[in-house]
């Protein structure tokens, strides 16, 4: 059986319960016991041999069970991904805005992941790096465990380049190329990040591609990968990213307008193969908003 997302893994705790099903219901009291009830019968929580429980299955101390995230309700996510290259170890994905990555909050299904597991068939893909649900553009997926390290390598050693295009306002004041520095630490809510005091862990390096007379085209390009790194710092150079619902200021939630996306996107990824030893690039065919 070929499941869309990667199971959750839980050990249960120390206790008296009859079933692994009632130690299941004490560990999340969130989630009603009807719900665990409807996952079991489906045959969506399984032992350590990958077995599917029962309601009848007795519990144990530090017994493994692993799980599958359900929501009740999944908004579905307007916008097709395109494989723009797939082999026994690696897949290049162009991912529309809105669509998140990995399962995360209400969404299960309607992600990147979930997506290509159920189209290509392979439970094993992982995703080699993130991009912001709101940003569009190219995600590299690992297809087998034996190479995946080799392929990690390029983002924990810094050997893979990548280049964001994104709309925002005009900065007439810098010199660019202009490469910006700082440190980069959660802000408040918790989802957001902000600008702090110490050492640079952050580097952004920005261009202009295009200037028109409300709007610029920005090249970014980061040499590093903190979160919301590119948007922090277009927004901490006085030109935050077009249609950015976090950045400077977070706007009241509402929900996603596909006709006002995030104007970011993930345009080319370039790097040595570790396993061919030949370079590669990839290069997102969409597009971002004309500047006027």
């Amino acid at each position: 059986m070929i499941h869309a997302t990667a199971p959750s893994t839980v050990h249960l705790p120390e206790g008296d319960w009859p079933t692994a099903l009632d130690s299941l219901c004490a560990c999340f009291p969130r989630i009603p016991r009807g719900q665990w009830l409807d996952r079991v019968r489906r045959g969506r929580v399984l032992d350590a041999r990958d077995q599917p429980i029962d309601e009848h299955t007795p519990y144990g101390a530090g017994m493994k069970l692993r799980y599958f995230r359900e929501v009740a309700s999944e908004p579905t996510i307007p916008g097709d991904e395109v494989v723009l290259h797939e082999d026994a170890h690696l897949v290049v994905v162009d991912k529309p805005h809105f669509l998140p990555v990995v399962p995360a909050g209400a969404y299960v299904q309607q992600t990147l992941l979930a997506r290509l597991v159920r189209r290509l068939g392979n439970p094993a893909l992982v995703p080699l790096h993130r991009l912001d649900r709101e940003t569009a553009g190219l995600v590299l997926f690992s297809a087998q465990p034996a190479t995946r390290d080799a392929y990690l390598r390029l983002f924990r050693e810094r050997r893979i380049a990548k280049r964001y295009e994104a709309l925002a306002a005009p900065l007439p004041g810098l010199d660019f190329p202009y490469v910006r520095h700082s440190r980069l630490e959660r802000g408040e809510p918790f989802f957001r990040m902000r600008e702090a005091d110490g050492e640079a862990n952050s580097e952004t390096r920005v261009d202009v591609i295009e200037r028109g007379p409300r709007w610029w085209r920005y090249a970014l390009d980061p040499h590093t990968g903190r979160k919301h790194q590119l948007r922090v710092h277009m927004a901490a150079l006085g030109a935050p990213i077009r249609n950015d619902r976090f950045y400077p200021a977070l706007q009241d939630r509402e929900e996603d307008d596909p006709g006002r996306p995030l104007q970011l996107l993930a345009r080319a990824l370039a790097f040595v193969d570790p396993l061919s030893g030949r370079p590669r690039q990839f290069r997102s065919a969409r597009s971002l908003d004309a500047i006027a």
